[in-house]
């Protein structure tokens, strides 16, 4: 089939079905065209090896499920590392989904706070209770977390103000909501030494996802840009420090790069 019958199936299945015309917005191309118009990021942000931000990483990630959704133990491995590095006391996360993710931070850090869909929201969204009930399974019990319900995008961040050292975005990975997010978390930020900590920058640790990335720089002020990195060996983006970014090198990202570093992984299976 030539490009112009394409075209015209395509014009016309759009024509049909218009829903179809988000899928074409949305599409990692054309997410990526869009950025690049707007920003100078060709290669995506700076790459921090972990092995520089943690010179001794070595990080227990527990609890973890190995299951479907979940981050990876590298990106858990992280937010716990920042929490200890940066002296953090009180930490917020967007998207609690089993609560892996906080039920590692809270382990070091005293105060943490999970925001969510309620679950009446998640059975309305998904049509499935046995999803919904899967949510907070490993924090919900934890006493120095406190789950918080509502849609990020129309959330009332204001109460909590100026409180947090650490905020982790891992709700709904759309550009609009990333986007929305990112704007909204600012304000809970405690100092300019607090940090903020985007899931699924990338696709995996060597693949940007574009429409994430750019909803990342819409979302906050240009000014702040170049504070952020990628850590390697994770899907993450990273808000950091002044302080810190001075002492750090950072690189292109490259994919099939050959390793530098390896890590040791020990599993004990816990019920």
């Amino acid at each position: 089939m030539s490009k112009i019958a394409k075209a015209i199936k395509a014009f016309g299945l759009i024509l049909k079905h218009p829903y179809l015309l988000n899928h074409v917005l949305n599409d990692e191309e054309v997410k990526k065209r869009e950025l690049l118009k707007k920003y100078d990021f060709p290669q995506g942000l700076p790459v921090v090896d972990i092995t520089d931000l943690f010179p001794d990483f070595q990080q227990v990630v527990d609890p973890y499920a190995y299951l479907s959704g979940a981050t990876m133990p590298t990106d858990i491995a992280l937010l716990k590392s920042l929490a200890l590095k940066l002296n953090v006391h009180a930490y917020f996360e967007i998207g609690t989904w089993r609560g892996e993710s906080v039920a590692n931070v809270a382990a070091v850090v005293p105060d943490c706070v999970t925001l969510n869909l309620s679950h009446e929201d998640i059975v309305k969204l998904t049509g499935s209770a046995d999803y919904a009930n899967l949510h907070a399974h490993f924090s919900k019990k934890i006493s120095n977390v406190r789950h918080i319900y509502g849609d990020s995008k129309c959330f009332d961040f204001t109460p909590f103000a100026r409180q947090f050292d650490m905020v982790f975005i891992d709700g709904d990975h759309h550009y609009e909501t990333v986007k929305s997010d990112s704007a909204s978390v600012l304000q809970l930020l405690n100092n300019e030494d607090s940090v903020i900590v985007w899931h699924d920058y990338a696709y995996d640790p060597e693949k940007i996802r574009w429409s994430v990335f750019k909803g990342i720089l819409d979302g906050i002020p240009s000014q702040l840009h170049h504070r952020l990195v990628h850590v390697s060996n994770t899907m993450c983006a990273v808000l950091l420090p002044e302080s810190v970014m001075k002492m750090l090198e950072t690189k292109h990202l490259k994919p099939y790069e050959k390793p530098s570093h390896y890590f040791e992984v020990a599993l004990t299976a816990k019920h």
